[in-house]
């Protein structure tokens, strides 16, 4: 480290200051991933792999940039014919990966979108790197969440993304309560419809029948679950107490 030597400035009325001995390389120091020379990778991806998209054009210019800043190279990844939209991709999975085992301190891309197509995983990805202390570089919009205006970047993404999860709730709760005010079902389908009718009779079957709810649930072609609730709902309204089948009851009865 080479060290600047006392200097003395003088000042208007004769009055001068000296200046103490200050490291060199504390002048040549920028902000954000430059405090020190990081490893950094290069993330790239093309949707398509056979319409002229090429991915060389977005890890030569990161190439350039990484050594432009005075960076090491940690690593590539590279997903070709993979869209944007799909947060599961191979080179990506590898890339967060070695990020949790601290293999690099910054990942640099080449736009926002070549990482991640929305703001939701966008930003579950950049809260990922920034529990890890690892910074995020943008080449296209110039972004470096290693400074103070990328971290206000970072904020503003948050906002909008807790916004966007917001909007989605109230569309979501609001389309519930349009088909519960039109009469439609919430929730998944049953498994078959039976018909009252059908109903009794099973309820009948069972209790008069001696046959057991598995072979009650195969000859009317439904769930095991729908013909207990058949017996159930058969007996609550006659008045006994029931609370399920015992476990042999499951089985015919032994003859």
């Amino acid at each position: 480290m080479r060290i600047a030597h006392n200097v003395t400035v003088n000042l208007k009325r004769g009055a001068c200051i000296c200046v103490p001995k200050l490291p060199l390389d504390n002048f040549r120091r920028g902000t954000g991933v430059e405090q020190e020379q990081s490893r950094v990778a290069i993330y790239a991806r093309v949707s398509t792999a056979n319409n002229g998209q090429d991915p060389t054009m977005q890890t030569r210019e990161l190439k350039e940039y990484v050594e432009r800043r005075g960076w090491q190279l940690a690593g590539e990844y590279v997903d070709v014919g993979i869209s944007g939209s799909k947060e599961k991709r191979p080179e990506l999975d590898r890339l967060m990966a070695d990020a949790h085992r601290r293999r690099f301190s910054a990942v640099a891309v080449w736009k926002f979108d070549r990482m991640a197509r929305s703001v939701s995983h966008l930003l579950r990805v950049l809260e990922t790197f920034g529990s890890l202390g690892v910074d995020f570089v943008s080449l296209s919009e110039a972004i470096d969440t290693g400074t103070p205006a990328g971290k206000m970047v970072f904020t503003v993404l948050g906002a909008v993304a807790e916004l966007e999860r917001s909007l989605i709730i109230e569309r979501v709760r609001a389309g519930m309560r349009n088909a519960r005010a039109k009469g439609r079902r919430i929730g998944r389908p049953p498994q078959t419809q039976l018909s009252s009718e059908l109903r009794s009779d099973i309820a009948s079957a069972y209790q008069f029948g001696g046959t057991s709810l598995r072979l009650l649930a195969k000859t009317f072609g439904t769930s095991l679950a729908t013909v207990q609730r058949c017996v159930c709902v058969s007996r609550t309204r006659d008045g006994d107490d029931f609370a399920g089948p015992a476990k042999n009851e499951l089985e015919p009865p032994t003859r």
